[in-house]
C-alpha cells in the first residue's frame, strides 16, 4: 500500500468525522480499508512464517499455525 493511499484513507476518515461522506466516498473508503487490512495480514503472516521459538534446551522450532 502506497503512502498516497494511506493519506487518502486518513483524509476520508477526517472528512467523515467533520462533515460526512457521499456514497461514492464511502465506497472508496471501504475499498481502501479492505486493501490496507489485507496487506497488513499478508505482512503479519509473512513475518510469522519466518519466526522461530527457541526452547530452553537451545533447539529451535518453527511457529505453527493453529486452524
Amino acid at each position: 500500500m502506497t503512502q498516497e493511499k494511506i493519506d487518502r484513507i486518513n483524509a476520508l476518515a477526517r472528512k467523515s468525522r467533520e462533515e460526512g461522506l457521499t456514497e461514492e466516498e464511502k465506497a472508496e473508503q471501504a475499498v481502501l480499508r479492505r486493501e490496507y487490512i489485507d496487506g497488513f495480514k499478508r505482512s503479519l503472516v509473512g513475518q510469522l512464517e519466518n519466526t522461530y521459538i527457541v526452547e530452553p534446551d537451545g533447539t529451535k522450532r518453527k511457529v505453527q499455525r493453529k486452524d
